[in-house]
């Protein structure tokens, strides 16, 4: 016999208070862990351990993915309650980077927007931020220069990755696209929407291109101009009230950017893990193909080989490397040993669970 509805609607209240009582009794015992362990009541290898778990018992009708948000939540709410944290970001509010903050820490996390992604760095090399988070790679636009030489300059570790989807939209404040005259945004969100500005907006009118600090920057300097647009995401109309002309305009429906958490704890491994450092090596025939030998001979996997200009000399880099695996583990450990012997420059940038 089909339930009527005031019967189902009794179970779902009933399941409902016993999930209350639950997440309650969840937060009682983080509390007595926070009392417990010192530091920061992050744990990055401990989070990516139950996010798997979760994973694996998983069975739905919820997605992998609405399950990972709903526990980030509530894992979010349980570690505030043991030690409230602070997470420093490129700002304004409204940045991809802000959105990156809350996918990975939750909202009951203390995020503090910074002007520069250098300044997202002194503030968690001064202690006025437990924690950093910084763009590294567009999949579409490469690698993100800065980021990568303050890796190379800082004493900061990187203790966590993620990966977030890109959607760009356009955004002004008004619908009409024949008055606009003029569109702010990022340099990089630029290059990814390219294509459909050239088809939807430069061949139409003259339009002026201007360069802002961040796209949340963009988005506000739009909103204080009738004939102005920006390109940003979804957040930024929000939070400077601005209508969505056009949304999903980048160029690559899979553009996505990777983001570092840096810090200063060092990761203990989490059996899913990564290790980045960066090297140098003389200048001569070889020289490369000997630096990243000792990866082969130990059966460790590179999955990121990446050169930057030192900075030092003229014509000197420095090569950034990701493999897979944590520097506690005994084949990687052998490999790095050997790397440092190799190279003239060695700097290992941190362990960390992979995203």
């Amino acid at each position: 016999m089909i339930e009527d509805l005031k019967q189902l609607r009794g179970k779902i209240d009933a399941i409902d208070d016993e999930l209350l009582k639950l997440i309650n009794m969840r937060a009682q015992l983080a509390q007595k862990v926070g009392q417990q362990k010192s530091g920061v009541a992050y744990r990055p290898e401990r989070e990516s351990q139950i996010f798997n778990r979760l994973r694996q018992h998983n069975h739905g009708p919820l997605s992998q993915i609405q399950i990972r948000r709903l526990f980030t939540e509530i894992i979010s709410a349980c570690r505030a309650l043991e030690d409230p944290f602070t997470v420093a970001y490129l700002g304004p509010e409204g940045t991809f980077s802000e959105e990156a903050v809350t996918k990975r820490f939750g909202k009951s996390v203390n995020a503090l927007p910074s002007s520069s992604i250098d300044e997202v760095f002194r503030k968690v090399e001064s202690d006025a931020a437990n924690f950093g988070v910084v763009p590294v790679e567009n999949s579409t636009e490469g690698a993100v220069g800065r980021t990568m030489d303050l890796l190379l300059q800082t004493p900061l570790l990187i203790c966590g990755e993620l990966e977030l989807a890109i959607h760009q939209c356009l955004m002004a404040k008004q619908s009409d696209l024949s008055k606009i005259r003029k569109i702010y945004s990022h340099p990089q969100s630029f290059a990814q929407c390219r294509s459909w500005l050239i088809e939807n907006l430069y061949n139409l009118q003259e339009i002026e291109c201007i360069d802002a600090a961040s796209n949340a920057d963009a988005a506000r300097l739009a909103a204080n101009d009738e004939h102005a647009a920006a390109i940003a995401g979804k957040q930024a109309a929000e939070v400077f009230d601005l209508v969505l002309c056009a949304c999903n305009i980048e160029d690559n429906p899979n553009n996505t950017t990777r983001f570092l958490i840096i810090g200063s704890q060092a990761i203990a491994p989490s059996g899913r893990d990564k290790t980045s450092l960066v090297m140098a090596t003389s200048n001569r025939p070889g020289a490369v193909h000997e630096l990243l030998a000792p990866l082969a001979h130990h059966q460790v996997s590179m999955t990121r080989l990446e050169s930057r200009p030192s900075r030092a000399n003229l014509w000197d880099y420095v090569f950034f490397v990701d493999i897979e695996g944590h520097q506690q583990d005994i084949n990687v450990a052998k490999a790095l040993q050997a790397l440092r012997h190799n190279a003239t420059f060695f700097k290992i940038l941190g362990s960390y669970p992979v995203a």
